[in-house]
């Protein structure tokens, strides 16, 4: 069980190393185009204006797209080669478990180094945008928060991916009409919005926890599509 486990942690790695490389170019392309931009308004007199940017935004998305696409193209494959799927359960959770927090730590160092360097030049109007203003600031609530949010995303996706893979398009577009549809009622009826609001004006770090949390059980629920799942996918 363990060195299939290992076996399938590595392949995961493997499987997303090209795309992980291409997503960090392009991003880190972005900032340092949205840096060189702001050397250039330094340049300039009397700058009023603050120039923001998002390194971790591009992260929840790319997180998501993973979570969706590793039923369709990693799942099957793992299961050819005589995975059982319990391993696979187990190893698939470890990885998006690793995988958050690894580029969370990495997010974060980065805009260490950044805001450094623009310390150092004496540019104050270049700003991350991140969850982490909502609450105190430290490297330790900026991993947590940033671990939290992609695992989420990474296991919410992963679920949707099943349920499409498993019921094909109309079982898939049935679950996501449906949440449409409570949406758009929550939405008219007012609740929804008193949600998002309540959440948002309470915000501390253990909503982020509770939001692992959640992340947890949702990843639980998708092992009851997980363990009779095939290699035939439903169109």
């Amino acid at each position: 069980m363990v060195r299939q486990i290992k076996g399938l942690l590595y392949f995961y790695g493997s499987d997303q190393r090209y795309s992980l490389i291409v997503f960090s170019t392009i991003l880190l392309a972005i900032l340092v185009v949205s840096l060189a931009f702001t050397y250039f308004l330094a340049s300039l007199d009397d700058v009023d204006t603050i120039f923001t940017f998002s390194l971790t935004g591009p992260m929840y998305v790319y997180c998501a797209i993973v979570g969706f696409l590793t039923v369709k193209d990693s799942v099957p494959f793992a299961i050819k080669m005589g995975a059982t799927r319990k391993n696979l359960f187990v190893s698939t959770g470890i990885f998006f478990l690793v995988l958050s927090f690894a580029m969370a730590l990495t997010a974060t160092i980065l805009q260490e180094l950044v805001m450094a360097l623009m310390n150092a030049t004496g540019i104050d109007f270049f700003v991350f945008l991140h969850p982490v203003y909502f609450l105190h600031e430290t490297w330790y609530t900026r991993v947590l928060i940033d671990t939290a949010i992609m695992f989420f995303f990474f296991t919410v996706m992963f679920l949707i991916g099943l349920l499409f893979y498993k019921y094909g398009l109309a079982g898939g577009g049935s679950f996501l009409g449906a949440l449409l549809v409570v949406s758009l009622l929550g939405v008219a009826q007012g609740w929804l919005i008193e949600f998002v609001v309540d959440v948002f004006a309470g915000i501390n770090l253990d909503f982020f926890y509770q939001l692992l949390g959640v992340g947890a059980v949702i990843y639980g629920i998708s092992f009851l599509f997980l363990r009779r799942i095939t290699t035939v996918k439903v169109r």
